[in-house]
């Protein structure tokens, strides 16, 4: 059988064709960057505390109303209590001085019958003063961001499945449109349900159009140029897309208006249909020879280079399944390990800094040097060792943060950084991995389900977060433990550097790796070789 990357020699690897196919791939993955982490914003929490009813009371009793609470060793006012409205209207009628004339500690509290009051300071309005998802609402607030990523889940494992039936272009177009059409409709959300209903809609197709994305380009360029797309491209443009969400957020301070700017720019990719084609590999996979053979002479064309008349004579693949073997599934359940952590330290970033915009910028910035890392590592480093050192990096960043005295913050600050950078840079590496181990006939289908598997751990991450009530530092043991099992789980799976990307299962089996495997389970392997 041919190998597609030297049969499409003659095309190059930098011309015309691949640098268009490049950045419009690139562009198309912007949106998810401010999409994905819009959560931050539209989900914060406010200052807030019951509402006072407009009624007749002294200064002194407008002021005492709302009793003193500690949290975090520091005074504050009750978000969940007053005192009760009726006995505090009598004594400020009655000319009583509280403190002075009351004792208050002995006065008898109530809850918040009357709803919230909610700070303006930051944010004319988040779906929490939307919808009062305070005191005993508060779960919905994590519970929203689970929702989500729910979504995301379910849309990684259905449009892994759909593209490797139906094709890259068409789930990539399909996923586009379900999180730009999705996102605007959240806007006339009627209550906290609808709107989860909604979300959960939207995140159907969030990360399933950067999974699509990511493998088409894959699957199109060739060499060294796979390797910038797969580890620089489509990363920093998910980068540049989250660091340009609180500039979004900065300008658009209500939770509607906020949607409404990171929907809009979705429109923009509708004529990108026109311009971006289809996979050759995966054309040739489902037997579609002729209909490849056309775009490559079309890229060809844009090239200004000569192509054979027939270009592939010799080129058929076996539609099988990989999942079908133990030994496979417990690959991808290892490749999608890493994944979890990020999303919860993505998603603590309201907490970096006073401000939640300058927080959910370093946060954002942190991923362009991990990126530009990730692609040095793919070019001369061996996948596992790469993964094995970067991870390690980030699982002991974490640790460290419990040891910074309570005076540097800017310390632990830094060291969550550096966390994140290892993590990041360890996910990016994961997804150009889990590309290079699989066969075409199946790539997006694992792609898909390592995002699927690895979305599991990004739905507790918002759970996760809030152990830091009971305990200050143990989200980040928690992330950091994970960092460091990934890391040591790395070692057992195959090493794929400077190979060519696998066409079929028979290719996929001559890996030494799944020798070794199958001279560990035999019967797995032998059941492998009749299905083939």
């Amino acid at each position: 059988m041919q190998d597609y990357d030297e049969v499409t020699a003659f095309l190059g690897h930098w011309g015309h064709f691949q640098q268009s196919v490049f950045f419009l791939l690139c562009a198309s993955v912007l949106p998810n960057g401010f999409g994905s982490f819009s959560l931050i914003f539209l989900t914060d929490i406010p200052r807030h505390h019951c509402l006072i009813p407009d009624i007749n009371l002294t200064e002194d009793w407008h002021q005492a109303i709302i009793p003193m609470e500690m949290v975090n060793g520091k005074l504050e006012l009750s978000r969940c209590r007053r005192y009760r409205l009726d006995l505090v209207k009598n004594l400020s009628t009655q000319g009583y001085i509280p403190g002075q004339d009351v004792n208050l500690t002995n006065l008898e509290q109530e809850g918040c019958v009357d709803g919230w009051s909610y700070s303006k300071d930051i944010y004319k309005s988040t779906i929490v003063s939307e919808f009062d998802l305070v005191c005993s609402e508060e779960w919905k607030q994590p519970f929203t961001s689970t929702v989500y990523f729910m979504g995301v889940l379910v849309g990684s494992f259905l449009s892994g499945q759909l593209s490797d039936r139906f094709g890259r272009k068409p789930v990539l177009f399909l996923t586009m449109a379900l999180q730009t059409l999705f996102t605007f409709v959240q806007i006339f959300s009627s209550s906290w349900t609808v709107f989860c209903i909604l979300l959960f809609i939207s995140g159907l197709g969030q990360i399933s159009n950067y999974v699509s994305a990511f493998v088409l380009g894959t699957e199109i360029f060739t060499g060294n140029v796979r390797v910038l797309f797969s580890s620089m491209g489509v990363c920093l443009a998910f980068a540049f897309g989250f660091m340009m969400l609180p500039l979004f957020a900065y300008f658009l301070r209500d939770w509607t208006s906020l949607l409404l700017g990171i929907s809009l720019p979705g429109l923009l990719y509708l004529p990108l249909w026109w311009l971006i084609p289809e996979s050759p590999r995966w054309l040739l996979s489902q037997g579609r020879v002729e209909e490849a053979e056309n775009i490559v002479k079309y890229a060809a064309k844009k090239n200004k280079v000569e192509a054979p008349q027939v270009i592939f004579d010799d080129y058929n693949s076996p539609v099988s399944c990989l999942l079908r073997t133990a030994n496979i599934r417990n690959t991808s359940i290892i490749l999608c390990l890493v994944c979890t952590g990020y999303f919860g330290l993505s998603l603590n970033t309201s907490r970096l800094h006073a401000d939640p915009f300058i927080s959910c910028f370093i946060s954002a910035a942190v991923e362009v040097p991990a990126y530009i890392t990730s692609w040095l590592a793919l070019q001369y480093l061996p996948r596992r060792l790469a993964v094995v050192s970067i991870l390690l990096l980030g699982g002991v960043s974490l640790y460290f943060i419990q040891l910074v005295p309570h005076g540097l913050s800017y310390l632990s600050i830094t060291l969550e950084m550096v966390g994140k950078f290892g993590i990041t840079t360890g996910t990016a590496l994961m997804f150009v991995y889990t590309a290079e181990l699989f066969p075409t006939v199946l790539r997006n289908t694992a792609t898909g389900m390592c995002t699927t598997v690895s979305r599991v751990g990004s739905c507790i991450a918002p759970f996760l977060l809030k152990l830091s009530q009971y305990f200050k530092y143990l989200p980040y043991i928690t992330l950091g433990t994970l960092a460091v099992v990934s890391a040591f789980t790395t070692m057992f799976l195959p090493e794929s550097f400077g190979r060519p990307l696998p066409q079929t299962i028979e290719q996929i089996e001559k890996q030494p790796c799944l020798q070794w495997l199958q001279k560990k389970n035999p019967l797995n392997a032998k059941k492998l070789v009749n299905f083939n």
